[in-house]
C-alpha cells in the first residue's frame, strides 16, 4: 500500500488501523518555532473522537495524542513530529459476522479484489479512525496559520432534507459549537438533531453537507494550471471518508446565471483593489485572491445500516447481513473539524510553496 502521505512541503504520513494498537503519524516540514498549544490540540481532538453526544458513535476512547519527536520545551524544533494516539476501546467481536461478507458500499470487496487481504476488524485501515492523525496534523498547521492571521472554521449546512438557507455571511459562526450538530443556527440545528437521532432508531444513516470558510488567506496560494489552489482544496476533501462531492464558490448552484451575472466586478477602494462581490469563492485563476475562500462539502450516508440487507460473501454466494457494532447514524458533526484539519494542512503547505516562488 502507498499513498500514505499528504502534502507537498507540509507532509503528512499517517499509520494505524481501526481496531489496531494505535493511529499515528509523521509530520514534515513544520515550521520551527512555532509554541505549541497542548490543550488546542486536544480540544481539536475532542470535536473529532467518538461518543461525543446521542447522535454519535457509542464507541468510547479518549484521543489523547502523545507526541514522540520534534518538540522541545512546548515548541516546535523543525525536525519531524512523530506522533501516536493509542486505542483502547475496540470491540473486534461486533465484526466477526462480516470477516467473510461484504458489506454494501463499503470497501471490503475493492480492498480484498487488490490486495488479497484485509482487516475486517472496524473497516481497518479504510476506517475514519485514521483521520484522527489528519486532526492532529490539522491541530498543528492552525496553530501556525494563527500566527498569520489565518482562520477556518467548517460547519453543518444541510442533514437530509434539514439546510441552512442564508449565505454564510448572514451566521455568526463563532456558535457552531454550541449543538452537537455543530450548525451556526440553533433553531435548525435542533431540527437537524431530532432527525438524526430519529434515522438512529431506525437503524439506518443520513448524510448532508459541511461548509467552509478560509478567512485572512494572503493573495497568491496556488499555481495556475496543475497546482490549482482549489484543486488542492478539493483532492484534500475527496480524500476524507464518505465524501461525494466538493464546490467552491457559487459552484453548481450558478449553472443557469451568465458571465455578466457571475463575473466579480473590480474596484477602486480609497486606493486599493477590491471586489464587489465574491462569487468565485476567493479563488480566481487557480490562486487566491485574498477574499474569503469557501467551500462546500457533500458527505454520503454511513454505509453500515442495523438493518438487514442481501450482500454476498468472499465465494459470491449470496447472503443476508445484518450489521453489529457501534456506528454514526450521521458523520457530520464529527467530521467538521477533520473538514477544518484538511483545509489547514492544505492552506499551510501552499503557503510555504508560495514563499519558494519570489524572492
Amino acid at each position: 500500500m502507498y499513498n500514505n502521505t499528504f502534502g507537498n512541503l507540509f507532509r503528512l504520513t499517517s499509520f494505524g488501523e481501526s481496531h489496531g494498537k494505535a493511529i499515528g503519524g509523521v509530520i514534515d516540514g513544520f515550521p520551527a518555532g512555532i509554541v505549541i498549544d497542548m490543550d488546542f490540540i486536544q480540544q481539536e481532538l475532542n470535536r473529532r473522537r467518538p461518543g461525543q453526544s446521542a447522535i454519535t458513535t457509542a464507541r468510547k476512547e479518549a484521543d489523547e495524542v502523545e507526541f514522540l519527536s520534534g518538540i522541545y520545551e512546548g515548541v516546535s524544533t523543525g525536525c519531524p513530529i512523530g506522533f501516536a494516539v493509542w486505542n483502547t476501546n475496540q470491540h473486534s467481536n461486533d465484526y466477526d459476522n462480516m470477516k467473510d461478507v461484504y458489506r454494501p458500499s463499503h470497501a471490503d470487496y475493492t480492498y480484498t479484489e487488490k490486495y488479497g487481504i484485509r482487516d475486517h476488524r472496524g473497516g481497518g485501515r479504510s476506517s475514519a479512525r485514521e483521520t484522527i492523525a489528519r486532526v492532529v496534523a490539522g491541530a498543528l498547521a492552525k496553530l501556525a496559520l494563527r500566527q498569520l492571521g489565518i482562520q477556518i472554521t467548517a460547519f453543518t449546512s444541510q442533514v437530509g432534507p434539514y439546510i441552512l438557507e442564508k449565505d454564510y455571511t448572514q451566521y455568526d459562526l463563532t456558535r457552531i459549537e454550541e449543538n452537537s450538530v455543530r450548525c451556526p443556527d440553533q433553531e435548525l440545528a435542533a431540527k437537524m438533531a431530532d432527525y438524526i437521532y430519529k434515522i438512529k432508531g431506525e437503524g439506518n444513516t443520513i448524510g448532508g453537507v459541511i461548509s467552509c470558510v478560509i478567512k485572512g488567506c494572503p493573495i497568491g496560494l496556488g499555481q495556475p494550471v496543475f497546482g490549482k489552489l482549489h484543486a488542492a482544496l478539493g483532492n484534500a476533501m475527496l480524500s476524507i471518508n464518505a465524501v461525494k462531492g466538493f464546490e467552491y464558490g457559487q459552484g453548481f448552484g450558478s449553472m443557469e446565471q451568465k458571465g455578466s451575472e457571475q463575473n466579480d466586478i473590480f474596484y477602486n477602494e480609497n486606493g486599493k483593489i477590491a471586489l464587489r462581490t465574491n462569487r468565485s469563492g476567493g479563488i480566481q485563476g487557480g490562486i487566491s485572491n485574498g477574499e474569503d475562500i469557501y467551500f462546500r462539502v457533500a458527505f454520503k450516508p454511513v454505509a453500515t445500516v442495523l438493518m438487514e440487507q442481501p450482500t454476498v460473501d468472499r465465494l459470491g454466494n449470496e447472503t443476508i447481513l445484518k450489521a453489529r457494532g457501534r456506528h454514526d447514524p450521521c458523520v457530520l458533526p464529527r467530521a467538521v473539524p477533520i473538514v477544518e484539519a484538511m483545509a489547514a494542512m492544505t492552506i499551510l503547505d501552499y503557503y510555504l510553496l508560495n514563499k519558494t516562488t519570489r524572492l
